[in-house]
C-alpha cells in the first residue's frame, strides 16, 4: 500500500458512475476522450462497482481494452444486498472480473458497509471470502466502503484488521455534520492505521459550483480557480490519503481537477475560515420544511415519493446545481413516478402537518430539473 501513499502518487481518482450520456446511453467517444485525458496527467485510479449499471463494462471498453494493464488501478465492490447465499459472492466476483475484462482488480471492497451489511458479512463469511480472493491473486488489496457510525467503523476495524483500506465519505460540509460524522470516521480509520480513499469530496457535485452564494464567496476570494477546487484541497491535504474520487462527467472537469492536484496547495488558515463560512451559509439557507413524515404518500393517487423529491428540491435550493440534483432527480424518477405526473389534486396537502403547498413545490422542481432528466438515464 505504501506506493499509493507516497508524494509521487497522483491522488485524484476517477469515479465511474456519472459518465456522459448521449440519447440516454453512454457516450463512448466522450468517455474514451476523458480516460485518455485522465491518463495523460499521470492519474490512474478508477472506481466502479458490481451494482453501477453498465459501469464495469464501460470501464472495460474505454480503459482495459485501450491501455496497458500495468498503467492503471481498478477498485470494484461486492454489494452484499444483492447476495442471499454465501456462494453467490464468488459469482459476483467472477461477473465483475468478466465485465471488466481483467484477471485481477487492485482493490476489492465490500460495498457501502452499514449495520446491515456488517451483519451480513459475518453471516456470509465475507471476510474469509475476501482473504481468499487476495490469496488467489484475484485482488491485490481488500477493504470496504463505509456508510455508518464511527462506533461501527471502530468495531469492524477491530474485528477485521485484514482490511487494508477504507473508503469514506468526506467533504467539508460533512466533516462535522452530526449525521455523517466524517471527521470522527476519518480519525478512527487513522487510529487503526488504515489509509483511506475518499468518496463524495464534492458531495455528489453539490460543492462543485452553481449559482449559489457559496460560489460567489469563493469566486470573490479567488476568481482564478473553480469552486470544486476548494473541496478537493480540503480533502487532498488529509494524511493517509490513497485517492480522492470524482465522478467526473466531462473532460473539462478532468482538466480542472487535474490542475488542482498537479499544483496542489494546502489550505491556509484564512482559506479554512472561508470554508467554515461556506458551511455556515449552506446550513442557514431556507428550505421547504418537510419532516419526512410521509403522511402525504399513501394519499397520492400517483404514488409519488413526495418527501424524497422535496429533499432533492431542498438540495437544489441550497446549491443551485442542476448536474448533481438532476442526476438524483432522474434516479428517483426511474424507480417510481416522476413529479411531472402530479395531477395537482392537492389531496396530499390536506394530510401535510407542515401545511406545505406540495403541488406548487413539485411544479417548481419539475420546472428546474425535468428538462435535464434525460441526460442521466441509461436506457
Amino acid at each position: 500500500m505504501e506506493k499509493y501513499l507516497g508524494e509521487s502518487y497522483k491522488k485524484l481518482g476517477f469515479g465511474y458512475m456519472r459518465l456522459p450520456r448521449k440519447d440516454g446511453r453512454f457516450d463512448v467517444e466522450a468517455v474514451n476522450e476523458m480516460v485518455d485525458e485522465f491518463m495523460s496527467h499521470g492519474f490512474s485510479y478508477y472506481d466502479t462497482s458490481y451494482i453501477y449499471e453498465g459501469s464495469e463494462v464501460a470501464l472495460c471498453e474505454s480503459l482495459v481494452k485501450r491501455h496497458p494493464r500495468d498503467s492503471f488501478q481498478i477498485a470494484t465492490k461486492l454489494s452484499l444486498h444483492t447476495v442471499t447465499a454465501a456462494e453467490q459472492q464468488e459469482e459476483r466476483l467472477q461477473t465483475s472480473l468478466s465485465r471488466l475484462g481483467v484477471e485481477y482488480v487492485d482493490f476489492y471492497l465490500i460495498h457501502a458497509m452499514s449495520e446491515d451489511s456488517a451483519r451480513m458479512a459475518e453471516e456470509f463469511g465475507t471476510w474469509e471470502f475476501l482473504r481468499g480472493v487476495k490469496e488467489r491473486g484475484l485482488a491485490k488489496h481488500i477493504g470496504f466502503s463505509f456508510h455508518g457510525t464511527p462506533e461501527l467503523l471502530d468495531d469492524v476495524l477491530t474485528k477485521h484488521p485484514e482490511a487494508e483500506m477504507v473508503q469514506l465519505q468526506i467533504n467539508y460540509l460533512d466533516w462535522d455534520n452530526p449525521e455523517v460524522e466524517s471527521r470522527r470516521c476519518y480519525e478512527i480509520a487513522r487510529k487503526h492505521n488504515k489509509p483511506v480513499s475518499i468518496m463524495e469530496p464534492t458531495k455528489g457535485g453539490l460543492l462543485a459550483g452553481g449559482e449559489s452564494e457559496v460560489t460567489e464567496l469563493f469566486k470573490k476570494a479567488n476568481p482564478d480557480v473553480s469552486t470544486a477546487s476548494w473541496a478537493f484541497r480540503f480533502v487532498g491535504e488529509l494524511d493517509g490519503l490513497i485517492t480522492a474520487l470524482s465522478g467526473m462527467e466531462n473532460i473539462g472537469q478532468i482538466r480542472d481537477n487535474a490542475a488542482t492536484f498537479e499544483n496542489f496547495k494546502p489550505l491556509s488558515a484564512e482559506e479554512h475560515a472561508l470554508i467554515a463560512k461556506a458551511v455556515e451559509i449552506i446550513n442557514s439557507t431556507p428550505r421547504i420544511p418537510c419532516t419526512g413524515c410521509r403522511y402525504c404518500v399513501p394519499n397520492c393517487p400517483k404514488n409519488i415519493q413526495i418527501p424524497m423529491f422535496i429533499e432533492i428540491y431542498n438540495t437544489f435550493l441550497v446549491h443551485r446545481q442542476k448536474s448533481s440534483s438532476g442526476y438524483k432527480y432522474a434516479s428517483m424518477s426511474s424507480f417510481g413516478t416522476s413529479p411531472a405526473e402530479c395531477v395537482k389534486c392537492r389531496v396530499c396537502e390536506k394530510h401535510c402537518p407542515q401545511k406545505i403547498e406540495i403541488s406548487d413545490v413539485l411544479a417548481k422542481l419539475v420546472g428546474e430539473l425535468e428538462s435535464v432528466k434525460g441526460d442521466y438515464i441509461v436506457q
